[in-house]
């Protein structure tokens, strides 16, 4: 058993939650069972790599040069405040563990596993649970399995580590597998079929945007989409995305930086006093500019190998799967602007309840992490512009930055989470997970059968809903929408 645990470690710490190297595994597994020459295997697990590392540096320029600007919102007005932040939710769960040495925060790997395998077995047996997609961003595992590991503690503190681990298991796999396929005909639908779903903190949040942005639409007028806008005269400059993205970021963290401060900046020695003030707040409102489109090159480089990679497991080892990878992937399909827009309408969204939350005194205060800020809501416009033009790209990240806030602020109270500072506060962990929560902490071990029947239902009436073309979408996207067009 040591030895099992041993090896399960190995590869968890050094490949499944390391999702460049875990993606470019896929890859060499898929072109191997595809039986390519050894040098084309090798060719694509570096290049599947590489390109996952790419789209890691445009990722992480993005956060690391944002997150302490928010973060900085905290210390300079001394508010006692709950980062809504994947990492600082984690750090948040591991200090509240620390102080129980009856719970170990070593277990969040045991349950990582259980869930994982779980979402393997269900997606093998798609026939009966009808789930088509691997959740496989490792680091997205993580934190949720701590998130997941919190909130059953809380639900049910009385229960031993085993029946913890086992309950949770059950519920995070389902969870992965079932919203990762929710994702699946939307991302078909948005990328013409690039063969991936999305596996990361709002795949629940994805679905319900795309439902809603088809609203939008009308028979009578024609919801434009943000690429189909020319704006006349000097505003032709906000056509270019580039531009766009650069004026808009340099306003935004412009005006946020000047009311911080220089003073802030020197003294948490972000900058030297001799430093010119305008031209930092230039440099990094571009550098988001600049992260975009190394995350976009990435995302180019590595998802057409992934997706003829995943033709060899999804013939072999998984028939009819596909992959869940980073919501990052998305960016590089639709319209460009869509991304800055999203970020936008999230952000007055966010601060506006922030900013009631201040007012009416509320006992716990939200600061605005960078993470849901910019990855869920530019995400949420990419998908609502698609589907429903740009008023669905403005208007439904507003709402969910709303959402966020006021759901992570609930949650995060309840569960006891905001002492300690920080809390996941991504679109899924401000809503469903909450009301998972509530059912299982109000009806007890009847809750915990509520929410897995409810998770095991969605996908039986997703298929329902089209039986012919459910798994088609996945296995010959043209033939689907061959099919598509006869019947309209």
């Amino acid at each position: 058993m040591q030895l099992l645990f041993s090896i399960w470690k190995f590869f968890a710490d050094n490949i499944l939650t390391q999702p460049a190297y875990f993606i470019g595994f896929i890859v060499l597994i898929g072109y191997m069972l595809l039986k390519k020459p050894w040098y084309e295997c090798l060719g694509g697990f570096l290049k599947a790599t590489v390109g996952y590392f790419i789209l890691m540096v445009g990722s992480s320029g993005l956060v690391n040069n944002f997150r302490p600007i928010l973060a900085g919102l905290k210390d300079r007005f001394q508010l006692h405040a709950t980062v809504i932040d994947p990492y600082f939710g984690q750090n948040a769960i591991q200090d509240a563990v620390s102080h129980d040495p009856s719970k170990a925060f070593g277990d969040v790997m045991l349950l990582l596993l259980i869930a994982f395998i779980l979402n393997i077995l269900l997606v093998l047996f798609q026939k009966y649970t009808k789930l088509r997609a691997v959740f496989t961003t490792g680091n997205v595992q993580v934190q949720q399995a701590a998130t997941a590991f919190w909130l059953i503690l809380f639900c049910f503190p009385e229960l031993g580590r085993w029946e913890i681990l086992a309950v949770m298991g059950i519920i995070l796999g389902l969870y992965w597998a079932v919203g990762s396929n929710l994702t699946v005909d939307v991302t078909q639908e948005l990328t013409e079929g690039a063969g991936f779903a999305v596996a990361h903190q709002q795949t629940f949040g994805i679905a319900f945007v795309s439902y809603l942005a088809g609203k939008f639409k009308s028979k009578k007028r024609v919801s434009k989409k943000i690429e189909e806008v020319e704006l006349p005269g000097f505003l032709s400059i906000f056509n270019e995305n580039m531009v766009a993205t650069a004026i808009l970021m340099l306003l935004f963290f412009g005006i946020i930086m000047g009311v911080l401060g220089k003073a802030y900046f020197v003294d948490t020695k972000v900058i030297l006093p001799t430093q010119n003030f305008f031209f930092y707040i230039m440099t990094t409102s571009l550098q988001f500019a600049v992260n975009l489109a190394i995350l976009q090159l990435g995302v180019r480089t590595f998802v057409s190998e992934l997706t003829e990679s995943f033709t060899g497991i999804s013939n072999t080892i998984l028939p009819g799967a596909i992959p869940g990878i980073d919501i990052a992937a998305t960016f590089a399909f639709g319209s460009p602007n869509a991304v800055t827009l999203g970020f936008l309408f999230g952000a007055l969204g966010q601060f506006l309840v922030i900013g009631a939350l201040i007012l009416f005194r509320s006992p716990t205060v939200i600061i605005a992490g960078f993470i849901p800020l910019f990855f869920d809501n530019a995400a949420f416009a990419v998908y609502a512009n698609n589907r429903g033009g740009i008023k669905a790209a403005c208007i439904l990240p507003f709402l969910s930055g709303m959402i966020q806030v006021a759901g992570s602020a609930l949650i995060a109270s309840w569960v006891g989470l905001s002492s300690y500072g920080g809390y996941l506060g991504m679109f899924d962990w401000a809503t469903i997970w909450p009301m998972f929560t509530v059912i299982m902490k109000f009806l007890g071990y009847a809750g915990i059968v509520v929410v897995v029947a409810v998770l095991i239902l969605i996908p039986q009436w997703q298929y329902r809903k089209d039986p012919k073309g459910y798994f088609l979408i996945v296995k010959d996207y043209d033939a689907y929408l061959e099919r598509k067009s006869k019947e309209n």
